[in-house]
């Protein structure tokens, strides 16, 4: 398995019938460039409007994982994401003359050939995989219950539990192309006679047939062929959950572990994934580079401020939009002398300090002016001060300050501590320089 991103060598086309309504759809795979991620797109509506298979557009769940943008809907999209996620496919567009894609068999089968006749691309980014290293966990009142622990490769285990209890099976793979194709992607879909005969009755599945899914009613199995796995629902059950899953966006490393899954739950999964994913991606800080010839290193700053260890507290100015405004770093490590006792075991920058670090930044603009050259600024107020969010060690605080006032040797500015472009704290300082 490359570790490049991959998209579809060419387009391939599947022709049939949609569960729901009964009708002809026609369902068209293309490739899409590197980060494109899965989109669909509804090519029998005016403009043509496409929809993120992203789990913020998920509408209902209950017998399917249905897509919406405004009032544009994709029905039943996790059998031919499951497919796509299952053959390593990264970017990919799904076309659709129709709300919802052919039902086939039931199973995943039919889109794993049609990406094979397709064939697979290889593109020039690295495929960015998520390594989970702490343990995610959703439950749903019913007794559903997913739980994501640590995994060198990506695994699912699942538990079907039917209807009062029948047909309790379980399944557990590694998940790459090849246990996909085999054992993952002939499971057809299943459903409990009672479940689906009001449904019936009201003429709402009218592609339904014993060759588009398995009914079960009471104990007997009723399908058009017979059983394909000893355990197919469950193996159904996890082709479902690798296509919701895919929702949020993010291939991951990991062992999935679903006990009595849906499209609820895994959905729910799907959305808990990338709010975890984007608050440990928060703690990478974002690069500001600096611009031009205005770039203050420490030995620079040391010319400048009085200050000394332990009592420096910018590392860098990395830039000065005008005269009277700049910004500077403070890169926070384990190593700093108050993180051992503010506070043991919970180590948080003291606000004073980051009250410090504004007025250090402040101070520099006011130091660089000539008349000021050699002279130390004392404070005299700080008003509206303001924290709003802890700082830890790994942050790098980022430190802006403004001169709004200079008066003879009186200056007042305004500053603000931010950590990955979210504010920390702020203050309005008073100076005056002797």
């Amino acid at each position: 398995m490359s570790h490049m991103e991959h998209t579809l060598a060419s387009e391939a086309t599947l022709e049939g019938t949609s569960l729901h309504t009964g009708e002809k759809v026609t369902l068209t795979l293309k490739p899409a460039p590197e980060g494109y991620g899965f989109k669909f797109r509804r090519v029998d509506l005016p403009d043509k409007p496409f929809i993120d298979a992203d789990v913020s557009k998920v509408q209902t769940v209950e017998r399917a994982t249905t897509l919406a943008e405004g009032s544009v809907k994709v029905h039943t999209v996790e059998h031919v994401l499951s497919a796509l996620v299952g053959l390593g496919v990264d970017n990919a567009l799904v076309e659709m003359d129709a709300n919802e894609p052919p039902i086939g068999d039931g199973s995943s089968r039919p889109y794993v050939e049609l990406i094979k006749k397709a064939g697979l691309l290889e593109q020039s980014v690295p495929r960015q995989i998520w390594e989970i290293r702490e343990p995610i966990h959703i439950e749903v009142g019913n007794g559903s219950l997913i739980t994501i622990v640590p995994d060198k490769e990506f695994r699912v285990s699942v538990t079907n539990v039917g209807k009062d209890g029948r047909f309790v099976q379980y399944f557990s793979s590694v998940v790459n192309q090849e246990t996909y194709e085999k054992e993952i992607a002939p499971a057809r879909t299943f459903t409990f006679y009672e479940d689906i005969k009001p449904l019936l009755d009201k003429g709402l599945i009218k592609g339904g047939s014993l060759e588009n899914a398995v009914v079960v009613r009471g104990e007997e199995i009723m399908s058009k062929e017979p059983m394909r796995f000893n355990n197919e629902f469950a193996r159904h059950k996890a082709l479902d959950l690798i296509g919701d899953l895919m929702l949020s966006g993010k291939k991951f490393l990991g062992h999935v572990i679903a006990i009595a899954p849906g499209h609820g739950p895994n959905t729910g999964m799907a959305a808990l994934i990338k709010k975890e994913y984007a608050a440990m991606r928060s703690m990478v800080p974002p690069l500001k580079l600096p611009e031009g010839e205005a770039v203050l290193k420490t030995e620079d700053i040391l010319k400048i401020l009085p200050h000394r260890y332990p009592f420096l507290l910018i590392d860098r100015v990395t830039g000065f939009s005008s005269e009277m405004k700049c910004t500077a770093i403070k890169n926070l490590t384990m190593n700093e002398e108050f993180f051992q006792g503010h506070f043991p075991g919970h180590p948080i920058m003291p606000g004073v300090l980051q009250l410090e670090a504004m007025a250090q930044t402040a101070s520099i603009l006011i130091m660089r002016l000539p008349d000021n050259q050699g002279k130390i600024g004392y404070f005299l107020s700080a008003n509206n001060v303001k924290f709003r969010k802890p700082v830890v060690p790994g942050d790098t605080l980022f430190i802006d300050a403004e001169i709004t006032k200079m008066r003879r040797n009186i200056g007042q500015a305004i500053a603000t501590c931010s950590v990955n472009g979210v504010v920390v704290s702020s203050a309005e300082l008073r100076f005056a320089v002797m």
